[in-house]
């Protein structure tokens, strides 16, 4: 896969934006990676599944998880690019109909691979585990596409969990400098932002 190509086709479709946001975190950024906007690029959203499905593949598991919202329609295109079985857990239990926690079908201690569009600090990975370990399922590993790389990799693997990504917040920016589609000042305030906040810890509640 060429990584560069699909970082550009990130930025040309506006999944990586620049400006002055909040994320989930509080934390105040310079840069938004948001991957919502697939659902409206179905030929980008088939790539990236294709490609989460590959790097599922060979991390090895028996059911996909997506996180919801963002990472649904990820995690659907990754099931159909892959064939390999999806379920999702949802944010509150249904008080009606069947009531489940978890929709799809799963055994007790399949290998689940929790898949979602990109990790921050880690901490709402682990709470959207927690039901999935609650049922018997086997979550040793997170696929996302993009790592933000502020501590998320380290936590996540404190509480026992491996994280792997299809790239880097750090190497989209230097693929957007390096074509001149962002400014010194930009890449410069950016890649500050990433070093200040690579290693901040976090604490995550029982």
């Amino acid at each position: 896969m060429d990584l560069n190509a699909f970082y550009q086709k990130l930025y040309d479709t506006g999944c990586v934006k620049f400006g002055e946001f909040t994320l989930k975190s509080g934390i105040k950024s310079p840069v938004y990676v948001d991957f919502r906007v697939t659902i409206s690029n179905p030929s980008l959203l088939k790539e990236i599944g294709k490609v989460l499905a590959d790097k599922a593949r060979e991390i090895g598991c028996d059911r996909l998880c997506a996180i919801p919202y963002a990472g649904l329609p990820l995690g659907v295109a990754t099931s159909i690019e892959g064939n390999i079985p999806l379920v999702y857990s949802r944010k509150e239990i249904k008080t009606y109909g069947t009531g489940k926690l978890i929709e799809g079908k799963f055994e007790e201690t399949d290998k689940i691979l929790v898949i979602d569009d990109i990790v921050t600090d880690g901490a709402s990975k682990i709470e959207a585990i927690r039901p999935l370990k609650a049922e018997g399922l086997n979550v040793t590993d997170i696929l996302v596409i993009i790592d933000r790389e502020q501590g998320g990799t380290k936590l996540l693997a404190e509480a026992g969990y491996k994280l792997h990504s299809i790239g880097t917040l750090s190497q989209i920016l230097e693929y957007l400098k390096s074509v001149n589609k962002i400014e010194d000042d930009l890449y410069n305030k950016v890649k500050d932002f990433i070093a200040q906040n690579q290693f901040k810890t976090i604490k995550v509640g029982n």
